[in-house]
Parts: structure tokens; C-alpha cells; sequence
């Protein structure tokens, strides 16, 4: 690839790269879960290479560059998931790159990315789900009826951790039987919230105001966020006592291994279950993908692979022609 007819910048330069975070930051709306990942994967990448060629600039970057930098992470021992979010990474930026006329051509797109195996998520039956939502209890959750909202919520409407501990109190719409959620990219749906999602949550309401007045007895504290901390850590002081993803992560696996279920389960696998299940009861693929928030169907799809698995498990062991 030949260098563009615009100055050469340095890859010890991260001006190239902070721009592109920004344009992902405020153009597309992007996490801030996904730029600190793509902050880390590009600033590596351009670290090996400069220290692989100094004073390296940008438009002199080539495609089998980037392959040695993937095979150079095999050596180091890292997955060929690893390698695929890095490669990822990279794409995007090389695509702005090439969009912006900071290079002739994208190098990253000549390179194939890693073939990942195919695993399935493993998902909860319908009763051993019901059996975990309906016993939470105070031996298993440090503030029984606010966990039993959130795992009704994950359940019950197939919500993401992050979706869940950004949503405020005036995203419940009651009148309307649903919840405003905040997707990825800042893009927003109603999903419909259960008879048993709103009983668990007006439960969770009373308890949440009371903590609240309890806590500041002179003038009763305010927050925004629905799920709160059980110390209101940070309430009064600017901050809005929001629970955080790690820790509903801890208050699913808490509750989900004291029942019974295997420790890999995390909040991600509620979701799983909740379009799994609602394609086991007949519901349309095309509505889950909505309920969902997912942009492709192809993403919703792999509900059907696992379905069609299951259906293959309980085929060879019951049919007398699969022995």
C-alpha cells in the first residue's frame, strides 16, 4: 500500500486513533464499554507495530502486518475470540481511516477473521427458571424483593445487564403495561412487562422508597435510577446509588447457584432463555428479534439452532430408529 497524499502521522502519534473513538463516541453512540475495548485493542495493535518498525507511519500499513500482529496474540496464548475482538477492532478503524483519506486503501479488509466453533448457549428449562425467580429469598439476596424484580425483569422481558441498570423510574410506563429501553447505540423500543414483572417491581418501589426516606430523614433522597444500591453509596452527594452490571452479575449467579443451576450462568443467559423459550411456545422469530432489540434476525436465529438441538437431543434418546 502506498502512503496517501496527506502528511504521514506516526502510529506513536494516537491522535488517529482518539479520533476515531470520538467519531464512535458521538456519531455512533457507542459504550463506554465498547470504546475503552477498542481504546485497548488499537493502542496495542499500534504499539507492536512501532515497536516492530519504528517510526512506522499509518498509510504504510499492510495487510500481512495485521496477520502477524493476529498470530503474534496465538503465540501469547490468547483465544481465537480474543484475536477476532483485536481484528474487529482494527477493521473499524482502518475503514474510517480509509473513509476519512487518511489511506488509500483498508488493509484490514484483506484479512479473514478467525473461525470461531460454534457453542450454543446452554439455557435453563422454563421450570428450572420459574423455580429460581419464584425463591428468592433472604438466604439467597441481600435485598429479596429488589432481586426478584431484577431477575423478573431479565427474564421476564429479555432486557441486557446494561439496559437494566440504566433504566429509570420514569422508563416504566404503566398505563401502557410496558418499559422504555436503552439498546446499543443509544437506540430505544418498548418491551412489555408482565403481570409478574410488575407485581415484583411496585414490591420493589415501596421497599425502595422507604430506604430512601430512611436515609435522609430531614429531606427524603432522590435518584433517577429504578435499581439501587443496598448502601445508597454516593446518594447525597451527587451520585445516584445506580447498581452496576457487575453487580447484578453477582446477585444472578448468587441466587441462580444456591438454586440449583450451573455456575456459568450470568445475566445474559436470562436473555438467552427469554427468546429460547418464547420460540419453544410458538411466538414468531421476527417478534423476538424486536422484543429483543436486535438489528439483524441472523443474530436472533441462533435461538432456532439451539432449539433444533435440543429437539435433536430428545430425538436420539427417545426415538427407537437414533439407537
Amino acid at each position: 500500500m502506498t502512503a496517501t497524499a496527506t502528511p504521514a502521522i506516526s502510529l506513536s502519534d494516537g491522535t488517529l486513533v482518539d479520533a476515531y473513538l470520538q467519531v464512535l463516541a458521538n456519531e455512533r453512540g457507542a459504550s463506554t464499554h465498547t470504546l475503552r475495548a477498542y481504546q485497548r485493542e488499537l493502542r496495542n495493535f499500534a504499539a507492536w507495530l512501532t515497536q516492530q518498525h519504528a517510526g512506522f507511519a499509518v498509510g504504510q500499513i499492510e495487510h500481512t502486518h495485521i496477520r502477524s500482529y493476529l498470530a503474534t496474540l496465538y503465540q501469547r496464548g490468547l483465544s481465537k475470540a480474543s484475536a477476532a475482538r483485536a481484528l474487529a477492532a482494527i477493521r473499524g478503524w482502518f475503514k474510517w481511516l480509509a473513509r476519512s483519506g487518511h489511506i488509500e486503501q483498508n488493509a484490514a479488509s484483506l484479512v479473514a477473521t478467525p473461525r470461531l466453533p460454534k457453542h450454543l448457549p446452554r439455557v435453563p428449562s422454563i421450570e428450572q427458571l420459574n423455580r429460581v425467580v419464584d425463591s428468592v429469598r433472604d438466604d439467597a439476596a441481600s435485598w429479596p424483593t429488589r432481586d426478584r424484580a431484577i431477575l423478573e425483569l431479565l427474564y421476564g422481558c429479555g432486557i441486557r445487564n446494561a439496559e437494566l441498570t440504566a433504566l429509570n423510574l420514569d422508563d416504566i410506563h404503566w398505563a401502557n403495561e410496558a418499559i422504555l429501553v436503552r439498546g446499543k447505540g443509544q437506540k430505544q423500543r418498548y418491551v412489555p412487562i408482565g403481570d409478574s414483572a410488575s407485581e415484583a417491581v411496585r414490591s420493589y418501589l415501596t421497599e425502595r422508597s422507604a430506604r430512601l426516606a430512611a436515609a435522609g430523614p430531614q429531606r427524603p433522597l432522590k435518584t433517577p435510577a429504578l435499581f439501587v444500591s443496598l448502601q445508597l453509596r454516593g446518594l447525597g452527594k451527587g451520585g445516584e446509588a445506580r447498581l452496576t452490571t457487575r453487580s447484578v452479575a453477582r446477585i444472578v449467579k448468587r441466587i441462580a447457584i444456591l438454586r440449583g443451576l450451573p455456575s456459568d450462568v450470568h445475566p445474559h443467559t436470562l436473555r438467552h432463555a427469554f427468546g429460547t423459550h418464547l420460540l419453544e411456545e410458538g411466538a414468531d422469530l421476527r417478534a423476538i428479534q424486536e422484543l429483543l432489540g436486535h438489528e439483524r434476525l441472523s443474530t436472533t436465529q441462533r435461538y432456532t439452532q439451539l432449539t433444533t438441538a435440543q429437539l435433536a437431543q430428545v430425538y436420539d434418546r427417545t426415538h427407537p430408529r437414533a439407537k
